[in-house]
């Protein structure tokens, strides 16, 4: 159908399914400081040239773009976001080209301690931080890095700064780290923090993903109501279906089962890679490059055609769990979280 028709001129950015992409996930650097076992290799991947990375001008200029075409939420990734120089400049940048905008930013909280309060005086309005074991030696076997104390400290000054509520991401491995999910739950109750915990991927620069990994959101959820129970509490177009406590207790429990119960149907998001290159799907197998029209001169008009047509030729879902599909050449911390 997309091949058949133009993308509407006008009005909010749609794709040939209907749906309405209004959620923007902004990579501002390939780059990262953990070396995640189900992310990249331990001697790290080969970084882009600086002089292929956006510029703070160029992110601000494609975000005016973007919220101009309906986007009222984004989130800051990366790689790992925080180690972009001078981040919370680019934040107040991104404050101005959006004063309506929500936005967060995903970070692997490492060095939240010292940038929690400028990002928030910058604008920042929530923080995601992703926390894979709770244990100080099973968290350095997963991201290779004896981080779990300095994310910790974070996760404290993103509270006192104010980028709240805050959420927990956890990728849940079959074997590695599934026995901690009632443990999570425990340490949501006691923070107020909300745990999402995430279906494994294959989104890892090896290509060595095995689907008998996948531990089913469903049995996560079994497990942690066995120990406290959850009442369910809506599904908005947020991937994460979220569950509170029947106690009463703070914090909240998540679920995103993009392996076993994908909610492609309901998608509303989009990519920017730190070089330039829209990505209607995480596990989108084309991209549009924006980079490269707009050093050449291209105008705002002929960015958001391009922009529009990347919408619309999304496709209907990724299709993990088919015989034909077909794993992304690039990595997570390539594609931006």
């Amino acid at each position: 159908m997309s091949e058949r028709a133009a993308p509407p001129a006008a009005g909010p950015l749609v794709d040939t399914f209907g749906r309405i992409a209004d959620d923007l996930r902004i990579s501002v650097t390939d780059r990262c400081n953990f070396r995640c076992t189900y992310c990249m290799p331990a001697e790290g991947l080969a970084w882009l040239p600086r002089s292929e990375i956006l510029t703070f001008e160029e992110l601000t200029r494609l975000l005016a773009l973007f919220v101009r075409l309906g986007v009222r939420s984004i989130k800051v990734t990366g790689g790992e976001p925080t180690v972009r120089a001078d981040l919370p400049n680019l934040a107040r940048m991104f404050r101005g080209a959006g004063p309506e905008l929500d936005i967060s930013i995903t970070t692997n909280g490492m060095l939240l301690d010292r940038l929690a309060a400028p990002l928030a005086e910058a604008g920042v309005d929530r923080a995601t931080v992703s926390c894979d074991s709770l244990m100080r030696h099973r968290f350095a076997e997963m991201t290779r890095r004896d981080a779990l104390e300095k994310v910790m400290a974070g996760l404290k000054a993103a509270e006192q700064a104010g980028l709240s509520p805050i959420k927990i991401n956890c990728v849940v491995i079959g074997g590695t780290n599934d026995d901690e999910v009632v443990e999570f739950a425990r340490w949501s109750r006691e923070t107020g923090y909300e745990v999402r915990f995430i279906e494994y991927m294959p989104l890892d620069a090896e290509h060595a993903w095995e689907r008998a990994k996948v531990v089913p959101s469903r049995e996560i959820l079994e497990r942690i109501d066995a120990a406290h129970p959850l009442v369910a509490d809506g599904h908005g177009p947020e991937p994460a279906v979220r569950y509170r406590f029947a106690d009463g207790s703070p914090g909240a429990i998540g679920v995103i089962a993009s392996v076993t119960e994908p909610f492609c149907d309901t998608c509303n998001r989009l990519r920017l890679t730190a070089e330039g290159m829209v990505r209607a799907c995480l596990f989108a197998l084309e991209e549009t490059d924006l980079r490269g029209p707009m050093r050449t001169g291209a105008g705002d008009g002929e960015l958001e055609e391009l922009i529009r047509g990347s919408v619309w030729g999304k496709w209907s879902g990724h299709r993990i769990d088919h015989a034909d599909f077909v794993q992304p050449a690039r990595s997570m911390s390539m594609i931006g979280g």
